[in-house]
């Protein structure tokens, strides 16, 4: 025969299976058990650690507050049972908030039991499949679940239903200058854009296509053009097998002069003794009407 709980302290009776509701014996919270939906006090829940997701739109949570003041929760949160009536956020960050912004003191939860690395790889995956990440959010996760969750770009395939290409572009984006990555973030650039961008080996040029995009308003297809005569002109400037020539100081001064008359980065280069060119780029219809007249000056 068990002992009663008087005696033991306040903390050991509120401790006691029998008064925790996601015990598999409860009798106090029947139905509450782990596995099971359950009504959980929203300030029994801390925000999940592992959330790949770092920025919600504020509009976008007032008008889900407002939403759930009205009708309700219709898909419950996924928590972690920490201990006795603590719990840990999984996935359904942004019903967890709004409830919290349309003063609910309750939520309804499916209550689940898992190790710090199956809580990562649960939250990742749902919130990859569920949320509308951005593209970068969605190649951060990816990266995560690789790097921390030890899988391969084919097990990745598999755990989110995606091909595995897909996946290899979404973590190209991870190569691409801050700035454009900020871009993305931003929502400032398509996932199409940003694709063609990492085909421009040259982070300077990649930053300068994709200020035109923005300020241009350029098309997927016109960047993939671009970065194709951005391909053809690095390889004809390699030329076929030879390396470029290092520059003399005289070459070097004209280079100089050039960029300063032109005001444009103009390429220099040299294949043979008596051999080379001079390629002088322009970004816009303005700039090339610029270096005809500076030309011609």
């Amino acid at each position: 025969m068990k002992k009663p709980a008087l005696g033991r302290g306040l903390s050991a009776l509120l401790e006691d299976e029998k008064t925790d509701p996601t015990s598999k014996g409860s009798e106090v919270g029947k139905g509450k058990t782990v596995g099971s939906i359950a009504e959980v006090k929203i300030k029994n829940i801390e925000a999940n650690p592992f959330q790949p997701r770092t920025h919600f739109e504020e509009e976008e949570l007032n008008e889900l507050a407002q939403s759930i003041k009205e009708l309700g929760i219709i898909q419950p949160v996924t928590l972690r049972k920490l201990g006795y009536d603590k719990y840990q956020l999984i996935s359904g960050e942004r019903r967890f908030r709004a409830s919290q912004l349309a003063g609910l003191e309750e939520i309804p939860a499916y209550i689940r039991v898992a190790n710090d690395q199956s809580m990562l790889e649960m939250a990742l995956v749902e919130n990859i499949q569920r949320s509308s990440l951005d593209a970068l959010e969605v190649a951060i996760s990816y990266q995560r679940l690789i790097d921390e969750c030890k899988l391969t770009q084919e097990e990745l395939s598999k755990r989110v239903g995606k091909k595995r290409s897909t996946i290899t572009n979404y973590l190209r984006l991870l190569k691409l200058p801050a700035e454009v990555q900020a871009g993305i973030r931003e929502r400032l650039i398509a996932m199409g854009h940003a694709r063609a961008l990492v085909n421009i080996e040259d982070p300077k040029a990649q930053i300068q296509v994709f200020k035109r995009i923005i300020n241009e308003q350029l098309s997927v297809r016109k960047v993939e053009e671009i970065s194709r005569q951005l391909k053809s002109q690095d390889a004809a400037a390699k030329g076929p097998g030879k390396k470029a020539l290092p520059l003399s100081l005289t070459d070097k001064k004209l280079k100089s002069e050039l960029t300063s008359i032109l005001q444009v980065d103009v390429k220099f280069q040299r294949s043979d003794v008596d051999k080379g060119k001079i390629v002088i780029p322009f970004e816009s219809e303005e700039e090339l009407s610029h270096i005809l007249d500076s030309l011609k000056s």
